[in-house]
């Protein structure tokens, strides 16, 4: 799954008995050479189906934008400043070393986003950081994505479609999510990492409750299930005018 130059089983180990926070610092150095980084296709995907439905925005926030790999999408698709915020200050250190023109990066908790960030992007967007709250704490995330956002905003994510119980991926999932509640009911401080707590419906109904009206696109790019139904959507969350 890793390059030899990523990092290696005893890094990752450090890592996963840190904090969130502080175990980012330690990855961020490698974070690009691991499979943990967003794949150039599920940005290319999203930034295709924005333009396609969308075409430009104002400005454009990227919230949790670790290494930056969103960053460059949101800079063609948005006509003024971008901004990209994180809670790891070394995940935006590599950010800001291949910075496109145009960004700004803030050192902030997504569940608390700075006040001086509020009514001023026309698109935000995230990629895969939800696993890192857990459910109780959606409505801060949701909240605080919403006050970014002027009215009529734009809050945008893909989500892949439930996996079934018969493949040996969930299996896999399970295993993980499993063994990390195991870690952090013995160990401080907590890392908080899961798979499975951030299902469609429940996520649907935080973002409405936040004052988003939802909808969702299939993003063709990765095909269909047998069932007929999109392997990944593109969640399009909108603040009410």
């Amino acid at each position: 799954m890793f390059t030899s130059q990523g990092p290696g089983l005893r890094e990752l180990a450090v890592q996963a008995l840190s904090s969130v926070e502080r175990g980012y610092d330690l990855l961020a150095p490698k974070f690009d050479l691991t499979p943990f980084r967003t794949p150039d296709r599920m940005l290319d995907a999203v930034e295709e189906t924005l333009a396609e439905r969308e075409g430009s925005f104002g400005s454009g926030l990227d919230v949790c934008c670790g290494t930056g790999a969103a960053l460059p999408l949101l800079r063609r698709l948005c006509r003024e400043r971008v901004t990209g915020v994180d809670l790891s200050a070394g995940m935006l250190a590599e950010a800001a070393r291949a910075l496109p023109d145009g960004v700004d990066l803030v050192r902030a908790d997504a569940r608390a986003l700075p006040a001086r960030l509020g009514d001023a992007y026309d698109l935000a967007v995230s990629f895969g950081a939800f696993g890192h709250f857990l459910p109780a704490e959606r409505p801060a995330l949701f909240s605080g994505v919403h006050r970014a956002l002027r009215p009529g905003g734009l809050f945008a994510f893909p989500i892949g479609a439930p996996i079934p119980i018969s493949s040996p991926l969930w299996w896999a999932v399970a295993g993980f999510d499993g063994a990390m509640r195991v870690r952090n009911a013995v160990w401080r401080p907590p890392f908080v990492m899961y798979y499975r707590t951030f299902p469609f419906g429940p996520v649907r109904a935080d973002l409405a409750a936040a004052g988003f009206r939802v909808e969702t696109a299939a993003l063709e790019h990765f095909g269909r299930r047998e069932d007929g139904s999109p392997r990944w959507r593109l969640v399009l969350a909108r603040k009410r005018a």
